[in-house]
C-alpha cells in the first residue's frame, strides 16, 4: 500500500476539495435559505435604518417666481420664494420639516392671493434638479411656466431628502421621548433582578429538594408561555385597578405604571428564566457536594462556593434573556403602563398615533441598541462557558430533609398561586356579566363578533397562522440547520448563514414589524403583493422566532455521529436519502419541539404583527389589544383565555403525537 504524503504533492499548488453533486446541492440550499433571511431580515432592517437617518425638508430656495399686475403684465421682477418667506414669515420654520410624502403650497407667500384673481404667475426651478408639482404633473428644470391664479394654487413643492442625525437630535431633545429610555432601562433592570431571583429559588427548590408534586409545579411554571403578554396586564387591572378585588393592597398607589409593568413582566418572563436556570442546575456534579461535606463546609458556604459558580452561566444567560424580553415587550406596557412611557409603546404611538414613521424608525434604532448589546454580551458569555459535566461526573441526587423540603414546598406553592391566580382572575373576568356590579356568570363575553377586534374570525386566523408557521417554519429551519451543519468546507457561506440565523434573536418584534412596513409596503418592491396578506404574517413570525428554532435543530444534529455521512458516501447514497431515512427520524423529537414552539409563539405574538395585519388577517392576540383599547376588557380577557386553552390543547396534542411517533421512530433507543 502506498501512502501519499505532502512530499508527493505538486509544489506550489494548494490542495482543493473536489465538489460532488451532493456538495453543490447542499451549498445551493444554504444560499437559498440565506437569501430568504436576507430578504426577510437584512433588507427590511436596512430600509428601517435608512428611514431613521433620512430627513425631509422643504427648500424654498429651489424656486423663483414672477407676479403680473391686474392686467396680466409682468415687469420682469424675479422673486425668490425663500426671500419672500423670510420677509413675511408666512411659513414657520417648524413646518418646513415633513415626511417623504409631504406637500407645500406656495400660496401662503402671497397674503392677497385669490384663485379668482386675474393675476398671473410664473414659476421656475433654480437648478436642473429642482422638482415641483403642478397638479399631478411633475415639473423639473429651469424653464419658466406661466399659470393663472386657479392653477397656481395647485403648485406644491416636494421635500428634499438628506441623510443625517437630525431625527435623533429631535428625539433626544424631546424630554417625554428621552424619558422612555430611562423608564425602559429601569423597568427591565428591576424586573430582571426579581424574576431571575424568583426563578432561581424555584428551580433550586425543584432540583435540590425531595418535596412532592415536582411535576405539577413544573407544569404550572410553564403556563405563562401559553398566553400573550397582554393577559397579565388585564388580570392586574381586575386585581389592583380602581375597581379591583385587592385595590386596598396598593395603599393609594396606582397599578397603572411601573408597578403593573413589573408585576406583569415577572409573570410572563418567569418560565423563560426557569427553563435556563433549571438546565444549569441539572448538570451539577455530586462529587463537589460530597467534597464540601467531607471538608465540613456549611450549607450556606457550599451554596456560594459550589452551587452559584456552577450555575453562573445559566444565571447570566437567564438575566439577559429576561432583560431582552422586558425591554422589547409591547403588549403589557400598552395595557397597564398608563402614562408611563416605554420604548416599544413609543414606536406604536409614533407610527399608529401620529403617522410619524421617521420618528418611529428612530425609536426602533434606540430600542435596538440595548437589546442588541444584551444579546451580544450573552453570546460572549456562552462562548466562555466550559464543560461542567465530565464523563466521571456523578448526577446529584437530593436527600430528604423534612424542614428544607417543607420550605421549598411552601415557596413553590406561593409561586404557583401567583401564576394560577393571574390565569384564574382572567378566566373569572371572562365569565362575569358586568364587573363589578353584576358578578353572575355568563358566556356573553365570548360573543366576539359583536365587538371590536375581528371576532371569531380573528381567532381562526391565529390558528391558521400558527399551523402555517409551524409547518413551513419547521421545514425551513431544520433544512437550513442540516445544511449548515453537514456541508463540507464552504466556511464563508456557512459563517454568513450562522450570523443571519442568530440575528433575529437580537431584533425586537416591534422593530422587525416596522421594518417590514418600510420594505414590503414600497410600491417599487416586487414583493409588495404579499403586504397585508397572511403570507407576510407567516414570514415575519418565522423570521422573528428563527434563532431559537435553529439552535434547537443544530443541537439535535450535533448529537448525531458524523459517520452516518461517511457510510452514506461510501455506499454512494445521495444526501437526501440519508436525510429522509436517518436524520429526520432520529431528530424527530427536536422537529416536533420546533413545530410546537413556533405554533405557540405565533398564537401569542403581538409586537411583530401589530403593524402588518389587515381587516382580513386580524389575529386573536391583536383582538385582545383592540378590545382592551375599546374598553371591552372582559371580552379581551376571554379572547386571551381562548389563546391559552388553544395552546394548552396544542401542547397536549404535541405530547400525544410525540409519544406515538417516537415509539415508531425511536425504537433504536431501547435496544
Amino acid at each position: 500500500m502506498s501512502v501519499t504524503t505532502s512530499d508527493n504533492l505538486p509544489k506550489g499548488r494548494p490542495l482543493t476539495l473536489k465538489l460532488g453533486r451532493d456538495d453543490l446541492m447542499m451549498r445551493g440550499f444554504i444560499l437559498v435559505i440565506a437569501l430568504y433571511l436576507i430578504i426577510t431580515l437584512a433588507f427590511p432592517l436596512y430600509a428601517m435604518l435608512s428611514k431613521a437617518f433620512s430627513t425631509f425638508q422643504f427648500d424654498l430656495s429651489q424656486v423663483e417666481l414672477q407676479v403680473s399686475d391686474q392686467d396680466g403684465n409682468f415687469d420682469g421682477t424675479i422673486l425668490s420664494a425663500e426671500a419672500l418667506n423670510a420677509q413675511l414669515g408666512a411659513i414657520p420654520e417648524d413646518e418646513m420639516a415633513t415626511s417623504n410624502d409631504g406637500r407645500l403650497s406656495l400660496t401662503p407667500l402671497f397674503p392677497d392671493f385669490s384663485f379668482r384673481s386675474p393675476v398671473l404667475y410664473k414659476i421656475r426651478g433654480t437648478t436642473a434638479d429642482t422638482v415641483y408639482l403642478i397638479g399631478s404633473d411633475r415639473i423639473t428644470g429651469t424653464d419658466w411656466h406661466e399659470l393663472d391664479s386657479n392653477t397656481f394654487r395647485r403648485v406644491v413643492l416636494r421635500p428634499v431628502q438628506s441623510v443625517g442625525l437630525s431625527n435623533f437630535t429631535t428625539y433626544f431633545s424631546t424630554p417625554s421621548l428621552f424619558r422612555s429610555i430611562e423608564n425602559s432601562l429601569f423597568i427591565s433592570t428591576v424586573s430582571t433582578i426579581v424574576t431571575v431571583s424568583l426563578a432561581f429559588a424555584f428551580a433550586y427548590a425543584l432540583s435540590r429538594s425531595c418535596m412532592r408534586f415536582k411535576g405539577l409545579f413544573r407544569l404550572v411554571a410553564m403556563a405563562p408561555i401559553l398566553v400573550p403578554s397582554l393577559l397579565p396586564g388585564i388580570a392586574l387591572v381586575y386585581l389592583f385597578g380602581n375597581q379591583g378585588m385587592l385595590k386596598e393592597v396598593m395603599m393609594g398607589e396606582s397599578i397603572y405604571g411601573p408597578y403593573g409593568i413589573m408585576l406583569g413582566s415577572i409573570f410572563f418572563t418567569f418560565p423563560h428564566a426557569f427553563i435556563i436556570i433549571t438546565t444549569a442546575l441539572a448538570i451539577s456534579d455530586a462529587r463537589l457536594y460530597e467534597a464540601a461535606i467531607s471538608l465540613r463546609a456549611s450549607a450556606w458556604k457550599t451554596f456560594w462556593t459550589v452551587t452559584i459558580p456552577g450555575a453562573r452561566y445559566g444565571l447570566i444567560s437567564a438575566a439577559f434573556v429576561v432583560f431582552n424580553l422586558v425591554i422589547t415587550d409591547f403588549g403589557l406596557p400598552k395595557v397597564i403602563g398608563g402614562q408611563y412611557n416605554m420604548l416599544a409603546v413609543d414606536i406604536y404611538k409614533q407610527v399608529i398615533g401620529q403617522q410619524n414613521f421617521e420618528m418611529g424608525a428612530v425609536v426602533s434604532v434606540v430600542l435596538l441598541m440595548p437589546a442588541f448589546v444584551a444579546f451580544a454580551v450573552d453570546r460572549q458569555v456562552q462562548k466562555k462557558q466550559v464543560a461542567l459535566l465530565s464523563a466521571r461526573s456523578v448526577v446529584f441526587e437530593p436527600k430528604p430533609d423534612r424542614k428544607f423540603d417543607r420550605i421549598c414546598f411552601i415557596y413553590c406553592t406561593l409561586i404557583a398561586i401567583f401564576i394560577l391566580g393571574i390565569l384564574g382572575v382572567c378566566q373569572f373576568a371572562a365569565l362575569v356579566k358586568f364587573w363589578p356590579y353584576d358578578l353572575s356568570l355568563s358566556l356573553k363575553n365570548y360573543n366576539f363578533d359583536v365587538m371590536d377586534g375581528g371576532g371569531w374570525e380573528a381567532y381562526g386566523n391565529s390558528i391558521k397562522l400558527g399551523l402555517l408557521t409551524a409547518f413551513f417554519g419547521t421545514i425551513v429551519v431544520f433544512i437550513g440547520a442540516y445544511m449548515v451543519d453537514k456541508t463540507r468546507s464552504f466556511r464563508v457561506g456557512r459563517g454568513l448563514f450562522q450570523f443571519l440565523a442568530m440575528l433575529p434573536m437580537a431584533i425586537p418584534g416591534m422593530v422587525l414589524g416596522l421594518a417590514y412596513i418600510f420594505f414590503f409596503n414600497d410600491p417599487d418592491n416586487p414583493l409588495n403583493a404579499i403586504y397585508g396578506t397572511m403570507a407576510i404574517l407567516v414570514i415575519v413570525t418565522i423570521t422573528h422566532f428563527y434563532t431559537v428554532s435553529h439552535l434547537t435543530a443544530v443541537t439535535a444534529l450535533k448529537q448525531m455521529d458524523g459517520e452516518f455521512e461517511s457510510v452514506a458516501a461510501s455506499l454512494k447514497q445521495p444526501f437526501y436519502k440519508l436525510f429522509a431515512r436517518v436524520t429526520v427520524p432520529v431528530c424527530m423529537p427536536a422537529i416536533l419541539d420546533i413545530a410546537i414552539y413556533l405554533f405557540v409563539n405565533a398564537m401569542t405574538t403581538v409586537s411583530a404583527v401589530v403593524f402588518l395585519y389587515s381587516t382580513d388577517t386580524a389575529l386573536a392576540s391583536i383582538a385582545v389589544l383592540n378590545m382592551d383599547d375599546a374598553g371591552d376588557i372582559a371580552p379581551a380577557a376571554a379572547m386571551g383565555m381562548m389563546i391559552f386553552y388553544t395552546n394548552a390543547a396544542a401542547r397536549i396534542l404535541h405530547l400525544a403525537v410525540s409519544k406515538g411517533i417516537l415509539k415508531r421512530t425511536q425504537a433504536w433507543r431501547s435496544r
